[in-house]
């Protein structure tokens, strides 16, 4: 995790760390474009790919296929609804003893992992609602 950043990747990760949640590469485009911080959106892919490798971000995956990016290393765990698209967090971890042993067994450094159930949450079955 102390390998050197460039320039670029410590003003993507400062804006990552003044966002209150995750968001997608084009919203941190447009974020650091306001503030007079013109990068293309290719250099903003290949920051995060990197930093992501460096355990620096998150980065996770939404149902409709675009990925979202935190700086704040947390593992993830939701229900989401199909439907309407609402994720519910989960407060526990089942999978914290799981990711312990691996780390020991494997010799495996994991830096996050994400959970996510999908399904209809209770106002979408009880409106009688299928997933589109």
């Amino acid at each position: 995790m102390g390998q050197k950043r460039t320039p670029a990747q410590e003003k993507i990760l400062a804006a990552l760390r003044d966002c209150p949640e995750a968001v997608s590469a084009q919203h941190l485009h447009r974020y650091l474009r306001d503030r007079h911080q013109n990068f293309g959106l290719a250099t903003i892919y290949r920051a995060l790919d990197r930093l992501k490798v460096q355990g620096m971000v998150q980065g996770l995956p939404l149902p409709n296929g675009e990925t979202v990016y935190s700086a704040r290393m947390h593992n993830l765990h939701h229900l989401t609804c199909l439907q309407c698209g609402t994720s519910f967090p989960l407060e526990e971890c089942p999978l914290h003893g799981l990711g312990n042993h691996l780390t020991e067994a494997l010799q495996f450094e994991i830096y996050y992992h994400t959970l996510e159930f999908f399904g209809l949450c209770d106002r979408c079955r009880s409106s009688g609602a299928a997933p589109s």
